[in-house]
């Protein structure tokens, strides 16, 4: 099976010449705020989305000396901090208690300073990339933090009226998710100067990416246990996700009205959370949410055809299939 550090190893250097930029630009005056600041960065989770920069902008310079470019850890730095303070606010609106097995910042230092600190990491990457002077970079991938709270709205909307369509379930991923890994994947490309056609082309790569990584962790919430998370968290917090989503489609009016009736009381009642996740399981809801994955992984295998063999351009297609296989 593909691992990440497989995926890593073409750009590892690269990564941890990433990690030094970030930790010598983010640091606070404050000892609490600081101590905060450094609890947050140091479990910031898989790195894909800097990955994802560091691969693009490889596959797609004139040169490898291109890659040495401030702009790539700026543009790494930038979409990853945004990612870190979603994260943050995240686990403040869902009250969740832990982050990747691990007590959340606002289950360490309560709900209303973990906000300050998720809007402190907003403020301090947009100075910075104001200060850097690489405004094009900046406005691309800043517009992607309005994208995450239309995603977001959109989202809790439709959990409390326990209403979801297919249309709507899309949209709230590619905007919740795949707006910031397309953003990823286009910003490497931009940081070493491609022509539009090739950004485009990144851009249209990471949304399917995108796509395909929020619909496998919408599977695994039903039938993993190893992702750090509660599982069926999303039942009991009245999402409608693409794996119930396949099943209700499928069931008459009435039978539909039983089920979204038993989802809006899967909040107390963990008996209603365990019936949804047999019947998604039964009948046949994560086979068909895994299909639905596999073909946008199949849409983002195919835009790489354009590019020559390199070890850039397999890491990326070896990223696509371990987002298929994984279990976290």
């Amino acid at each position: 099976m593909i691992t990440l550090d497989d995926i890593r190893k073409p750009v590892m250097g690269r990564i941890e010449a990433f990690d030094r930029f970030v930790d010598s630009r983010f640091s606070a005056d404050g000892e609490l705020m600081g101590s905060m600041l450094k609890y947050a960065l140091s479990s910031r989770g898989k790195g894909i989305r800097p990955l994802l920069v560091m691969l693009s902008a490889s596959l797609n310079a004139p040169n490898a000396a291109a890659t040495d470019s401030p702009r790539v850890n700026l543009a790494a730095m930038l979409v990853e901090m945004i990612h870190v303070a979603s994260l943050i606010h995240d686990d403040v609106i869902d009250e969740a208690d832990t982050r990747r097995g691990a007590p959340s910042v606002n289950a360490v230092w309560q709900s209303h300073k973990a906000v300050l600190l998720g809007d402190y990491i907003l403020a301090r990457n947009v100075g910075i990339g104001l200060e850097s002077g690489q405004f094009d970079l900046v406005s691309h991938i800043c517009g992607a933090m309005a994208a995450l709270c239309e995603g977001e709205v959109l989202q809790d909307d439709c959990a409390a009226r326990h209403t979801m369509t297919r249309k709507d379930y899309f949209d709230i991923i590619r905007r919740k998710t795949a707006s910031l890994i397309s953003v990823s994947v286009s910003a490497g490309a931009m940081a070493v100067n491609a022509g539009r056609e090739a950004v485009m082309k990144m851009h249209s790569f990471g949304e399917a990416v995108g796509m395909a990584f929020q619909i496998q962790d919408d599977i695994l919430d039903y039938s993993s246990v190893k992702t750090g998370k509660p599982r069926n968290n999303d039942l009991r917090e009245g999402k409608i996700t693409l794996p119930l989503l396949c099943v209700l489609e499928r069931v008459d009016e009435e039978r539909r009205r039983e089920l979204v009736d038993r989802l809006s009381r899967c909040a107390t009642d963990e008996r209603e959370v365990d019936y949804l996740n047999g019947i998604v399981v039964n009948e046949g809801g994560l086979q068909k949410a895994a299909r639905i994955m596999h073909d946008y992984l199949d849409k983002a295998v195919a835009l790489l055809d354009g590019y020559p063999d390199s070890e850039y351009r397999k890491a990326l297609c070896d990223l696509c299939a371990f987002i298929g296989e994984r279990d976290r």
